[in-house]
């Protein structure tokens, strides 16, 4: 069926180093894929990470280095060959919005609480109030062939937070917009998880738009991903793209890459 990808993860209580609690926390983590015509397929080596309750963290990386991979290991969507994953329950929000023509906007989004077996007129009231909340009022009931790329992208995040998991891993969530509307909705997620935090996982391949949503950034080599950076964006909001500080951060980030210099 056509909705997030969900995990079915008990809750646990993590962790650091330090003593602070974490909802991910990712461990020398390896995977690679069965050998087909090309030979196996190394994705991710010896990778780490944890997150915060609450915490935004971005994963960036080049094409191929491993970062939906990520993702669906978090979501337990495939096992690691190597180390370990621990984490809240997480809810993935695929690249694509993969909402159903046939369905309104409205029963789309709740899509979720109908799997949670909850009426079709509850699930329905419950996504229509987050819908006047973010920005989508008067469009319940259209199809989503009538509805702009951004307002697609905001019913699939509906019907994401609608899961009700702790932890949201999302997935290039902008990736096939114009760069106009990315930017306004990248400002419309920054608002939503004000309203509604969440820990949130989020993969792109754009060093700019970690760096002004993130509250960290871990960055991958190419393919296998392995963490070669990571750094705390340390601004509050609302962010810009000529901050000084956003464009020395994605300067590290490029760096890292062995693309410092390059804009």
């Amino acid at each position: 069926m056509a909705t997030e990808l969900q995990s079915r993860a008990r809750p646990v209580t993590r962790r650091s180093a330090d003593g602070d609690a974490v909802s991910l926390d990712a461990d020398a983590v390896t995977f690679a894929y069965p050998a087909g015509r090309r030979g196996a397929v190394q994705a991710l080596a010896n990778v780490s990470l944890h997150a915060a309750p609450g915490e935004l963290l971005a994963v960036v990386g080049p094409s191929g280095c491993g970062k939906t991979t990520l993702l669906e290991l978090i979501c337990g969507l495939q096992a690691p060959d190597a180390g370990s994953i621990a984490c809240t329950p997480a809810v993935l929000m695929p690249q694509r919005d993969l909402l159903l023509p046939w369905l309104s906007a409205v029963d789309n989004a709740a899509l979720a609480l109908r799997i949670a077996r909850l009426s079709r007129a509850e699930a329905r009231q419950r996504a229509a109030a987050l819908f006047a909340e973010l920005g989508l009022d008067g469009f319940q009931h259209a199809r989503p062939h009538e509805l702009s790329g951004g307002m697609r992208q905001r019913v699939a995040f509906v019907r994401t937070l609608l899961s009700g998991k702790p932890l949201l891993c999302l997935d290039e969530p902008f990736g096939a917009l114009d760069a106009i509307t990315r930017g306004e909705m990248q400002e419309w997620l920054a608002g939503t998880l004000a309203r509604e935090p969440r820990t949130v996982v989020l993969v792109t391949h754009d060093i700019e738009e970690a760096v002004l949503l993130a509250d960290r950034v871990v960055v991958l080599s190419p393919r296998p991903g392995r963490v070669v950076a990571q750094f705390e964006v340390e601004l509050g909001g609302p962010r810009h793209r000529t901050d000084p500080l956003v464009i020395a951060l994605r300067e590290q980030a490029l760096s890292a890459l062995g693309m410092g210099g390059r804009g």
